[in-house]
């Protein structure tokens, strides 16, 4: 069966962001663009990509579960979800210089699906991958009188640094042609991807950590470009 982007906005005709954005993404992939008025359908086994107003994701949409709509969807969905930012905010506007798709990515436990995604975006859209991976400095540091050595800190953070490029290694392969930057951060995960997402086209995280509903609910509180959500 073939594969389809859906764009579901409210029976208000509201929307018009999540349909644009919708309708480029059908003609990036050349894959066939469906909307959707007031109700996400039945059976998403085909679809490609569930793509979502934030001002059209309220309770006048039905088929949703319980909670707040945007975040019910992204939850259960089987497929990615794309959330894009109220249509107050100038998602494409001219000044706006878009060059990466933004990952947000734990190296740690790295999201395939996500990583898959992400690279593909950047792909699709001849711009680079800005892989952005955060930190914590290790609970043993808060314990020490003087703070931590210099040493200590650029041993951990060349660890995660290492940690990030093993997880990005095998994609870098699949997706040769994709230019990549990794980023390592000591900051929290909200703060960083706000920060590096001021220039995406799109920013991407993965659905499985421990944290993603906060941290999504966060994200789209700040994020001035669309939110992907991929299971």
């Amino acid at each position: 069966m073939s594969r389809v982007i859906i764009a579901c906005v409210n029976g208000t005709g509201r929307g018009h962001a999540a349909v644009e954005w919708a309708a480029h993404e059908a003609s990036l992939r050349d894959l066939p663009l469906e909307v959707r008025y007031g109700s996400l359908p039945n059976d998403l086994s085909t679809t490609a990509m569930l793509v979502l107003d934030l001002s059209a994701a309220g309770d006048d949409i039905t088929g949703l579960a319980t909670g707040p709509a945007a975040l019910a969807v992204t939850a259960a969905s089987a497929c990615p979800v794309v959330l894009i930012p109220d249509a107050d905010v100038p998602v494409a506007a001219p000044a706006r210089r878009v060059t990466q798709v933004t990952l947000g990515i734990d190296a740690r436990h790295p999201a395939e699906r996500a990583l898959d995604f992400a690279f593909d975006a950047a792909q699709v859209r001849g711009v680079r991958l800005h892989a952005v991976h955060t930190w914590e400095l290790p609970s043993c540091a808060a314990g020490l009188p003087f703070g931590v050595p210099e040493e200590d800190r650029a041993t951990w953070e060349d660890h995660e640094v290492q940690l990030l490029a093993d997880a990005l290694r095998p994609w870098r392969v699949k997706y040769p042609r994709v230019p990549v930057l990794e980023d390592v951060v000591l900051l929290n995960p909200v703060e960083a991807l706000i920060h590096h997402a001021e220039a995406a086209a799109l920013l991407a995280v993965g659905r499985g950590a421990s944290g993603t509903p906060g941290l999504v609910q966060a994200l789209l509180r700040e994020a001035r470009c669309p939110v992907a959500v991929v299971p």
